[in-house]
């Protein structure tokens, strides 16, 4: 059974070394002690965190470092790059009618790293 994800959820990048937490701006949902993330909280650096260093190959600052370093792969700092919704979502639960924001989605970034949940941010509330 798939958990909602709620603010301070631990996500992480296929391409980060680092985990990162959740931010959520919107109220909370009835049953909820924290907010419920929607779909649409995948805005880089306001919901989606830094990642620690980027490992992605096709990051333009991976790409550079790597090219100062004489050819020699050199990760750069993470930037999100996520221009989409986080898909699929909840189908069943709506926060502010948008689907709310289950562990089992992934947001996906720009220099093709996947995001997904680790942790949803509190256990109590599950999706049918």
């Amino acid at each position: 059974m798939a958990q909602l994800v709620v603010m301070g959820a631990m996500c992480q990048c296929s391409f980060g070394v680092a985990p990162s937490s959740l931010s959520v701006i919107n109220p909370t949902v009835s049953g909820s002690k924290m907010p419920v993330a929607t779909i649409m909280d995948h805005k880089p650096m306001v919901n989606i965190m830094p990642f620690g260093m980027c490992q992605a190959p096709t990051n333009p600052m991976v790409i550079a470092a790597t090219a100062a370093a004489a050819g020699v792969f050199t990760p750069a700092p993470c930037i999100p790059a996520t221009t989409a919704p986080w898909i699929p979502g909840s189908p069943t639960v709506l926060v502010n009618k948008m689907p709310a924001l289950n562990d089992s989605s992934k947001a996906m970034c720009t220099w093709l790293g996947v995001i997904s949940v680790n942790f949803a941010g509190q256990a109590t509330i599950s999706v049918p």
